[in-house]
């Protein structure tokens, strides 16, 4: 099924009502570090600018924990997600989590 919902960060939908509150959904993702990308950052690190890398890995990370998030609420057959948010947390040294995590809501 390929269901179309809102998605906002805002904690409501211009011009639609919040008609019944679903729960709150997440998806999340745990990525640990490349010991050749670390080598990599540590020469970057002398030298200054961004770690590419590093920033791909994170984007990738951001990008399944939100779809995860999405295909949940459409599973709960939600119509958006209100008050969406990200957030990371390291799970042990060299790995870190990111969450993603909004309201999934029915609107009128």
């Amino acid at each position: 099924m390929n269901k179309e919902i809102i998605l906002t960060t805002t904690e409501e939908v211009p011009g639609r009502k919040i008609k019944k509150i679903l729960g709150v959904v997440r998806g999340s993702t745990v990525r640990a570090r490349n010991i050749g990308r670390d080598f990599a950052a540590s020469l970057k690190n002398i030298v200054g600018g961004e770690i590419k890398t590093y920033t791909e890995l994170t984007e990738h990370s951001r990008d399944e924990a939100f779809n995860r998030m999405v295909n949940k609420a459409i599973d709960l057959g939600a119509d958006a997600v209100v008050g969406i948010r990200f957030s990371t947390s390291m799970v042990m040294q060299g790995a870190s989590e990111m969450l993603a995590f909004g309201t999934a809501v029915k609107l009128d």
